[in-house]
Order: C-alpha cells, then sequence, then structure tokens
C-alpha cells in the first residue's frame, strides 16, 4: 500500500465515520474480534487437555508459537471473510485498515515469543515484554499504513547540536531503537557463548564464568558501537562521554571498580571456587554458591546467604577448607573420672567414631590426653571428615552420641563437680 492509497483510505475512512453505515462496519469488527477471542481460548483449552510429555520439543515449540499467534491470526481471518462479505453492500475503509494493523500484530506477538526463547528466563523480559510488543507493534503498523514518512520528516525537523554533531529527534528515536535491537542479538548471542560453555564440562568452573563474562560485555560493547555506526552518529563524540566516566569511575566508583576488579581477579586465579567451604572472619562460614564480578555468595549452614564484596576477599584472610583438599580435620572433647582404664576407654572412643558413616578410615580417628582435671581426666578425639559442605554440626552430634551409649553401655562413668562442706570447729546448739 502507497502513501497515496494510505491517505485515499482515511479519507475514505473518515467520510463512512459520517454515514449510518459505518456502524455496520465497527459491528462487523466487534463480533470479529470477540468471536476470535472466544475461538482462542477454546483452542487453548483443548490444547492443554490434549498436551503431555511424550511430545517432542519441536512440536511443543510449535504449539506455544501458534498459542501466541492464535488470536491476531482467528481475527485476521474473520475480518477478511467479513470484508468479502460486505464489500457488494456497503464500503469496508475500516474492516480495509484493521487487516495490516492485525497482521502487524500477529507479527509482533511470533517476535515476542521468538525473544522468550531465544533468552534465558528474567524478570526484565517479563516486565518489558508488554511494551517491547507495543513499540514493536506501532512501529510495524506506522510502515505498513504508510504513515511512517510524515512523521520522520516531522522528526527530523527538531534538529539541534552536540559539538560538532547535528542530530534530530529521528536520528535519537532511530538509534535508541537500533541500540535496542543489536543489544538485543548481542545478548542473545552471548546466552548462545554461555550454553556451549556450560556444556564443556573438561574446563573448569571459574574459566567459564569469565569467558561467559567477557563474551556478554565484547559483545555488547561492539553491539552499541556498531549500532551507532549505523545510525550515522560519530563514535568519536563519545569521546567525552568516556573522559566524564573515566573520572567518575575514579572518584566515586572506585569501590565499585575494586569490587569488579577483585572479581576477575578471584574467577582467574582460582583461589576460591564455587561448591568451596570458605570460612572469613571466623563467623562467616559456609558454601560458595556464585561468583559475580561485583561479589561471592556464601550460603551458611543456617541456610543464610551472606553477600560478600569480591574486595573484601582479595584483601583478607579467607579459610578455603577445600582449596586443594576436601577432608577437615573435627575435634570432640571427652571427660572420664581418674578411676577409668584410659588404655580400654580411649581404643572404644576411637572404634565408635570409626564406626560412623562420614568418618574416615584414613587418617583414622586418634584419641589423646590433654589434662588432668579438677573433676577427671580430659581426652579429645580427633577425626576427619571428606564432605564439610554437608555441614560439621551432625556428625559431631553423631559421634558424641555413639560415645555415650558406648560409655553406658561399659559402665564408663563420665564425672561431674562435685562439693563437699565441712563443718570445723564445734558444732551448732540444735534448737
Amino acid at each position: 500500500m502507497t502513501e497515496r492509497q494510505m491517505f485515499a483510505l482515511l479519507n475514505l475512512l473518515w467520510r463512512d465515520a459520517q454515514r449510518p453505515e459505518f456502524l455496520w462496519q465497527v459491528l462487523a469488527l466487534a463480533v470479529s474480534l470477540a468471536l476470535a477471542w472466544w475461538l482462542a481460548r477454546l483452542l487453548r483449552a483443548r490444547a492443554e487437555l490434549q498436551s503431555g510429555p511424550e511430545h517432542g520439543s519441536l512440536r511443543n515449540f510449535g504449539a506455544s508459537g501458534l498459542k501466541r499467534i492464535r488470536f491476531p491470526l482467528l481475527a485476521l481471518l474473520l475480518v477478511v471473510v467479513c470484508r468479502l462479505a460486505l464489500q457488494h453492500f456497503i464500503s469496508v475503509s475500516l474492516l480495509d485498515l484493521a487487516v495490516p494493523l492485525l497482521l502487524s500484530l500477529a507479527l509482533v506477538r511470533a517476535t515476542i515469543f521468538v525473544l522468550r526463547r531465544a533468552f534465558a528466563p528474567s524478570g526484565w523480559l517479563a516486565v518489558s515484554e508488554r511494551f517491547i510488543a507495543f513499540v514493536i507493534w506501532l512501529c510495524l503498523a506506522l510502515y505498513v499504513t504508510n504513515l511512517d514518512a510524515p512523521l520522520i520528516d516531522l522528526l527530523e525537523q527538531v534538529s539541534f547540536r552536540v559539538g560538532k554533531q547535528t542530530l534530530d529527534l529521528w536520528m535519537l528515536l532511530h538509534g535508541a531503537v537500533t541500540v535496542g535491537a543489536t543489544v538485543l542479538v548481542a545478548l542473545w548471542l552471548a546466552g548462545l557463548v554461555e550454553h556451549r560453555l556450560t556444556q564443556a564440562a573438561q574446563m573448569d568452573s571459574n574459566m567459564r564464568v569469565v569467558l561467559a563474562r567477557i563474551a556478554k560485555a565484547l559483545f555488547s560493547v561492539l553491539a552499541v558501537l556498531f549500532s551507532l555506526s549505523l545510525v550515522g552518529i560519530d563514535i568519536t563524540a563519545l569521546s567525552v562521554f568516556g573522559g566524564a566516566f573515566a573520572v567518575g569511575l575514579g572518584f566515586g566508583l572506585q569501590k565499585i571498580a575494586s569490587n569488579y576488579v577483585s572479581g576477575f581477579i578471584i574467577l582467574l586465579d582460582r583461589s576460591i571456587r564455587i561448591g568451596n567451604v570458605i570460612s572469613v572472619d571466623a563467623v562467616n562460614t559456609g558454601i560458595v554458591t556464585q561468583i559475580t564480578t561485583r561479589y561471592t555468595v556464601v550460603r551458611r549452614p543456617s541456610g543464610t546467604e551472606v553477600i560478600i564484596p569480591n574486595e573484601y576477599l582479595v584483601s583478607n584472610i579467607v579459610h578455603n577448607q577445600s582449596y586443594t583438599d576436601s577432608r577437615v580435620s573435627l575435634t570432640v572433647p571427652v571427660q572420664v573420672s581418674y578411676a577409668t582404664d584410659l588404655d580400654m576407654v580411649m581404643r572404644l572412643i576411637e572404634n565408635v567414631a570409626l564406626a560412623q558413616e562420614r568418618v574416615l578410615p584414613e587418617p583414622a580417628p586418634k584419641v589423646s590426653l590433654t589434662a588432668f582435671a579438677e573433676s577427671g581426666i580430659n581426652l579429645e578425639l580427633g577425626f576427619w571428615i571428606n564432605d564439610p559442605e554437608a555441614g560439621t554440626g551432625g556428625v559431631r552430634s553423631a559421634v558424641n552420641l555413639a560415645i555415650w551409649r558406648a560409655f553406658r553401655e561399659h559402665g564408663v562413668e563420665i564425672p561431674f563437680p562435685q562439693r563437699e562442706v565441712r563443718l570445723l570447729g564445734n558444732p551448732p546448739p540444735a534448737v
């Protein structure tokens, strides 16, 4: 449809709107939309009843895509039928205008569906899906109806200068759309690279994260520079913004920049890896579940997740319990009375510890005599485990409970503080 034909259609639509027959077009369009909406819901309900896990991924992809464009396609079909039926009796200018708009709506929904399939599930896409769909539909509708040329001419008349570069509203709008589209393509390519890296089991996990971060940043920068060149904006004009960003980074964003640099250092030198059991300040002890370029997430045994800035991990002492070896030594204190056979008790404690599932047989559990205390003899059981990520409280409790049961079975006494009170001198008279 040319621009002249489009304006002729709009003029005809304006003339038809002033006639009583125009209500028949409005009624036909409303009935077509309502009937298409009802049929789309009916077909969706039948598809949900017939869906099952036996369908392949390709068939599910096609069914999901058809569900997204079912309503506009049905509405388009019904509108075309109504137009063919009414064009012999009345003017159908409104239905002629509705056909390209419904076709563009189907294309928009198909595009949004492809975007949702191309990118991983994320909050930004779910929130901005309606806005993206509206912008794409508006641009496509203007292009199909040939109303884009007058609008572009109007936007180009509003111009201003930025340094030596002359900009106008159309260039800025075109640049924003082009940058957004190219960045989406870049993020899609970065997602493909990240997906391929996650399948490389022979590569170190930290190296996979580093390469994925670098690929995403590199694709994003190249997309922005390429899109600005397509629009016609001189890239050298960004030197001013680059200098201002560098100054701001040096003064106000130095902590953030330090965390980002520290994040890449941690990922590259592999001092801390995902799955390591670390202890920071002897308080924050847990498993490393995530390493980003700004912070590291440590999940404590209680279930609480601690977010630690990467700069803190680089500049402070970190106890990594599984850096080169996942085995960890634990100790359990035990006290027995002075009348106990120490050789028998020490062998009994070692055998009890060795019978526990999480206690390693090599190095073997060992009992040491640490002190002759006031109430009894202090012993200390030392043993090793190789799964500190499962926590240490459970294995300590199991060992203590097994020792108590063994002591009760063999008649070994666990002492407790006792006091004797002696009265010196003459006793007080009885009352």
